[in-house]
């Protein structure tokens, strides 16, 4: 049986610094603050303690010298999704006349708790995938990392979607759980229990700062 101790030593070496890059995705305005375009319907506080887990995160990260990569949603009327405009149309709603999220250039699409610093990686994404139509595989790829932490909202659906495409490009996906958030408490805790299934391995962000202390 592998003890705890054991378990601390494997994710030392899992997660080492240098094959490593954490993936910050879409904690931004409209997804997380009480003044984005969610936070008429949808109750904030429920994501917050998974956006300060994830500020954590990212101070530990900067500190050990790990790449931090800011995933988020930056939609145009252009790249809308006439797929995902129809969808809702046949579940009752009316995208014509419903507010966009994260429109590029306002305030919704900025990032929400941690922010990138200059020169920090920003990927620009249209669909929940970060991998979708982006260049982020490059840019990993360009970082020479071969593992990914991922921290960002929601748990289900663009956290679960870039943790699955990451996972098929073969990177070695942890989920920093704690770091992680959705609107119902229920749906989160599927989802991570669906990533632990297939695709990731579940941690915290006091394992991970754990494994990157000296």
């Amino acid at each position: 049986m592998t003890t705890a101790a054991g378990l601390a030593d494997d994710l030392k070496t899992w997660i080492a610094p240098s094959r490593t890059a954490v993936l910050v995705i879409d904690i931004q305005v409209d997804f997380a603050s009480p003044e984005g375009a969610l936070g008429a319907y949808v109750d904030m506080a429920v994501v917050q303690p998974a956006v300060a887990a994830a500020e954590r995160l990212v101070e530990t990260a900067r500190a050990t010298g790990v790449p931090v990569v800011f995933v988020g949603l930056f939609t145009t009327p252009e790249t809308d999704s006439a797929s995902w405009k129809e969808r809702m149309r046949r579940r009752g709603g009316d995208p014509d006349n419903e507010s966009a999220l994260c429109r590029e250039g306002e305030v919704g699409s900025e990032f929400f708790g941690p922010r990138p610093l200059p020169g920090e990686r920003v990927v620009k994404k249209t669909r929940y995938s970060g991998f979708g139509g982006t260049d982020l595989d490059a840019r990993l790829k360009a970082l020479g990392v071969d593992t990914l932490i991922a921290a960002g909202l929601t748990t289900e659906c663009c956290v679960d979607s870039t943790v699955r495409d990451a996972f098929s490009l073969d990177y070695h996906v942890f989920v920093a759980a704690d770091a992680c958030a959705a609107y119902e408490a229920d749906i989160h805790a599927a989802s991570l229990k669906v990533m632990e299934l297939n695709s990731a391995i579940l941690t915290d962000t006091a394992a991970i700062a754990a494994a990157w202390s000296v």
